[in-house]
């Protein structure tokens, strides 16, 4: 089973965690009946990450056997034949339409904008310069924003936009990180030719400041100190700062990156900023 879990990229379920941000800033991360269906839309979008990164592979098996990384994937490496793979994803598209019906309709449109886009990004959209990560950022907000659906609970427009800064920045990161590692970037990623580094720093920077200001005008909007009755959420956006600066200084200084996942939670000082920032969040607004 190990290479199918390869396949499915599983490590990778981490990023749909970004469904339960809704439940947990709406104040109910403690209700069971709202975690056990934020759980269940967790599980959807974990399905359908699945479904796309299957297609993706089969999509772009050739490109994959040229880069050091990515030749080790199940389909490139010829682990799992192309067939297989149809078939694998075929069954998941199955599963996932079903698993859907028992979800509200306003999540069921979300989730399928989040398969159709990705689709259109492994075929199209990827190899249009900017729109590429652009459309990395809008899959991170749609699981915000499903998440929210799914419990009929409204998020604030600050918290979808600083979703929004922290994927694009994670996005653009991860291009920084494969124009350092690709020599022969036509050959895998024909995009990174449009990525030079005086243009990747800019967007770095400008990504980087959204974040830390959308999470701090957040902190301190008239609504969410009404909302959980105090002022203090804002001391929570050192923990933002701190995160941001050391992926950067992962990326530029220590050549990492390109796999986001994977560097933070390998990354001592990253783990314990994440734990003390949850920590922090829960406490204040629990």
């Amino acid at each position: 089973m190990k290479k199918y879990f390869h396949l499915f990229r599983v490590k990778h379920w981490i990023k749909n965690l970004f469904v339960f941000v809704p439940l947990i800033f709406s104040r109910h991360l403690v209700d069971a009946a709202y975690f056990k269906t934020a759980a269940l839309a967790f599980l959807a979008f974990a399905l359908t990450s699945s479904m796309v990164y299957v297609f993706n592979d089969i999509f772009d098996v050739e490109n994959d056997r040229k880069h050091p990384h990515k030749k080790e994937r199940p389909i490139a490496s010829g682990e799992i034949s192309p067939t297989l793979a149809w078939m694998v994803f075929f069954i998941l598209l199955t599963a996932i339409t079903s698993f859907s019906f028992q979800f509200n309709s306003e999540f069921r449109y979300v989730l399928l904008s989040y398969g159709i886009l990705n689709i259109l990004y492994s075929t199209i959209l990827k190899k249009i310069v900017i729109v590429d990560v652009l459309c990395v950022a809008s899959g991170f907000m749609l699981r915000v924003l499903g998440g929210a659906f799914v419990i009929n609970v409204n998020v604030s427009s600050w918290l979808i936009l600083t979703t929004l800064f922290v994927s694009l920045f994670l996005a653009i990161m991860k291009r920084k990180s494969e124009s350092q590692l690709i020599q022969n970037s036509d050959e895998t990623r024909s995009v990174l030719l449009d990525y030079t580094n005086e243009f990747i720093n800019q967007i770095a920077a400008i990504s980087a400041a959204g974040v830390i200001i959308c999470y701090a005008l957040y902190t301190m909007a008239d609504r969410t100190i009404n909302y959980f009755g105090t002022e203090q959420l804002v001391f929570t956006s050192i923990f933002v700062i701190f995160g941001v600066f050391r992926y950067m200084f992962l990326t530029y200084n220590k050549r990492k990156g390109e796999n986001a996942i994977e560097d933070i939670i390998t990354d001592k000082p990253m783990i314990i900023n994440a734990f003390l920032y949850i920590a922090s969040v829960i406490l204040i607004i629990y």
